[in-house]
């Protein structure tokens, strides 16, 4: 993954890790830095479709962390539960929510 990438997962990675049950300090002005052009372009993400303690799908990247965010097609990920994946979208780093537009196995 690039830098970018990684700023945006730092950031948005907080409030997922909360809701998993891990704390975790993470800075929250990189995303601030990032223009809108850059925040609507499709990126790939890799990780695991998990179920978190408030009942939404969610991709994990480091599952010894909590790192990772949440995924705007239910639907889609509840198909992947528990299973390693590729998905593909923009992520919107004011939810902490990746828009899908398409998951993959890994």
């Amino acid at each position: 993954m690039g830098n970018t990438n990684l700023k945006y997962l730092r950031t948005a990675s907080m409030a997922l890790g909360l809701a998993l049950g891990i704390t975790q300090v993470s800075p929250v002005s990189l995303a601030q830095s990032q223009s809108q052009d850059q925040q609507k372009k499709p990126q790939t993400f890799v990780g695991k479709v998990v179920k978190a303690k408030d009942g939404q799908y969610a991709l994990v990247m480091d599952e010894q962390t909590g790192k990772g965010m949440y995924l705007d097609d239910q639907e889609k990920a509840k198909a992947f539960e528990g299973k390693n994946v590729k998905v593909t979208g923009v992520l919107d780093v004011d939810k902490n929510m990746v828009h899908v537009t398409d998951i993959q196995p890994a």
